[in-house]
């Protein structure tokens, strides 16, 4: 019989009494076949597994520990409203210098869907320009395209990363205890 695989990750509670598993707790695993002829992944703490999960039809089983998934690491992650914000501060600021920043910055929010594309036009001096509306608020973003080789993007994409990066968190000065000598 021929079967597409999918992916099924571990439960994060038990199949049979529907308890959370905790960190480290065994659980076995039972795969089978479910009525519309596809695998199916069910997750069992052990005394489920013991009483009445064993008996039932499958294809494979096997033992294994539950470890509770880390959370997001958020360091590599960029909020939207960081980038829009810092669109928005750049554009204000009117910095013909910042030109590719800018169209980075606005090309990252295209691609997250925040901006969309209305047009491009090429300016008398025949500069390209990209009009964006904003996906919710429906303003108007006119961005000039600096038209960037390969070779320039690298650095730029490093300044846009270090505008982006979370400010180091400030020291707190630890109070030393008084000397009453």
């Amino acid at each position: 019989m021929s079967q597409e695989w999918k992916i099924q990750s571990l439960g994060k509670q038990c199949g049979g009494c529907q308890a959370p598993f905790a960190d480290a707790q065994a659980h076995v695993t039972r795969l089978f076949f479910d009525d519309a002829g596809g695998y199916t992944r069910a997750d069992y703490c052990e005394p489920c597994w013991n009483s009445q999960a064993n008996a039932l039809p499958r294809f494979s089983a096997w033992k294994g520990v539950y470890h509770v998934p880390p959370p997001p690491d958020t360091s590599k992650i960029v909020r939207h409203e960081t980038v829009e914000s810092l669109l928005r501060e750049m554009i204000q600021a009117g910095d013909p210098a910042r030109r590719a920043v800018i169209y980075i910055l606005s090309v990252m929010l295209e691609r997250k869907r925040v901006l969309i594309e209305r047009e491009i036009t090429t300016a008398e001096d025949g500069a390209r320009i990209v009009v964006y509306e904003h996906r919710k608020t429906a303003e108007t973003f006119v961005i000039h395209d600096p038209q960037l080789k390969l070779d320039e993007l690298e650095p730029i994409q490093q300044s846009v990363m270090q505008l982006l990066a979370a400010p180091a968190p400030e020291q707190v000065p630890v109070p030393q205890p008084e000397n009453n000598n």
